[in-house]
């Protein structure tokens, strides 16, 4: 299993000239190549805390997702009540998440080899509330599917259990609890590997705290398990066919994502294929 990250972080976030960061996520892929810090909220395997992934946006390719990973800890023991009613999750996924999270957004893939999925946010209120479901929307994830060693480039997303601190996108902020950064930087363009059009794709962005420095704008390079590990995996808007690592959902469901996320809450995210995601 993968490291969980955990979005303690609440570091300053640090500006980059738009000019230097479309130019990054050109190079860099879907987010951006480097690996961030970030603590880990749950207990993963080294592994999968390294499977963060560059985007690299090569013409006609598409860009790779701009994940980024984070520090790990240990692994602290599941809530005795709700975790164990989410759904799909066996007790090695569940022991991952943190005790304090009350919002969990579950991307269960297909099938290892599978870039489709599909993606719930479960809520609770209270410690012995139980879980509250959201809608099931499709998404897409990596074009070889799931990873839980995951290295830049490897055209997987990285299985684990890691937490959303920072979002940002090239639209205003549409009202987010999140930290939100808007920024030129997010502009992308060229193709996917079906041709799709990239465009729009990170108008909406909430960085998923894979080797990544949590408390940062997504745009950060900073890589703490080394920019081989990868980096810049996001939630973005989707463009119709697989990513380099990240997982897409429609633009409106990425609003309305953005909408519900609360840092209160202590959101997670828990991803990867769904025989991993059961164990």
């Amino acid at each position: 299993m993968r490291h969980v990250f955990s979005s303690a972080g609440s570091g300053s976030r640090v500006p980059v000239p738009a000019a230097v960061l479309v130019l990054a996520l050109t190079l860099a892929g879907c987010g951006g190549s480097g690996v961030g810090t970030g603590t880990v909220a749950g207990g993963v395997s080294s592994a999968a805390a390294a499977g963060a992934q560059d985007i690299r946006a090569v013409a006609g390719s598409g860009p790779s997702p701009a994940g980024e990973i984070g520090t790990a800890t240990s692994t602290p023991a599941p809530s005795p009540s709700a975790p164990a009613e989410l759904p799909g999750l066996g007790p090695r996924t569940l022991a991952q998440i943190p005790d304090d999270a009350r919002q969990v957004l579950i991307v269960t893939g297909k099938d290892k080899d599978s870039p489709q999925s599909q993606v719930v946010l479960y809520e609770r209120r209270t410690d012995d509330s139980g879980w509250t479901a959201g809608r099931t929307w499709a998404a897409h994830n990596a074009l070889k599917g799931w990873t839980d060693d995951h290295y830049a480039g490897d055209l997987h997303s990285p299985i684990g259990v890691f937490t959303l601190s920072d979002a940002g996108g090239l639209l205003a902020d549409p009202g987010t609890k999140l930290p939100y950064d808007r920024s030129g930087g997010f502009t992308i363009g060229g193709t996917g590997f079906e041709g799709e059009p990239l465009a729009g794709s990170f108008d909406y962005v909430v960085a998923i705290d894979y080797n990544r420095e949590p408390g940062t704008s997504p745009l950060d390079w900073t890589r703490p398990l080394g920019t081989n590990r990868g980096g810049g995996i996001w939630l973005h808007v989707d463009h119709g066919g697989p990513t380099h690592g990240c997982v897409s959902l429609a633009k409106q469901h990425m609003k309305e994502l953005l909408l519900a996320l609360d840092p209160a809450l202590h959101p997670v995210v828990v991803m990867g294929d769904r025989t991993s995601l059961e164990r």
